[in-house]
């Protein structure tokens, strides 16, 4: 039975990718966004790769060596030898929220005892160690190294990026 995996692709080549595997009759999966950026004459709306230089394609683990074939390929997300399948659920949720045009951001993956940067508010460019993490608020600590001491501050978890 064929699972989902996340190719890693060169940095840009999502798109063809994407276009090169349903030529090839290869499931694939590209999750984009709409932003908008400003050029220097202009605001316009493009569509970006949500998790850049990864795409998801579903096959048979001896079969994926047709979509390594694809010009700008890689290798597939693995553990060891062996690639890691991507939960059905996961990719109809993306597939749920692209379709839908739901604002979406991607967000860093975050775990205790991570080493993380504030990004913006009054903290910013604080450093410190994630030691709590819930779905919206993280627990940092930070340390002081030359007087030996560290205080601990609960912030909101999109305010942090990881250094």
């Amino acid at each position: 039975m064929p699972n989902w995996y996340a190719l890693y692709t060169k940095s840009r080549y999502e798109k063809f990718i994407n276009q090169e595997l349903a030529n090839r009759n290869i499931e694939s999966f590209l999750p984009t966004r709409k932003i908008k950026r400003r050029w220097s004459d202009r605001l316009v709306t493009i569509e970006e790769p949500l998790f850049t230089s990864y795409i998801f394609v579903k096959t048979e683990p001896i079969n994926r060596i047709a979509a390594l074939r694809v010009k700008g390929a890689i290798k597939f997300v693995s553990a060891g030898l062996n690639p890691i399948p991507i939960e059905e659920d996961v990719i109809l949720s993306l597939k749920n929220i692209v379709q839908n045009e739901i604002s979406i951001d991607s967000f860093p993956y975050l775990d205790k005892g991570d080493r993380v940067c504030i990004k913006s508010g009054p903290f910013k460019g604080t450093e410190g160690f994630i030691i709590l993490k819930n779905d919206k608020r993280c627990q940092l600590v930070i340390s002081i190294a030359a007087i030996k001491s560290s205080v601990s501050i609960a912030i909101d978890s999109y305010l942090v990026e990881k250094v």
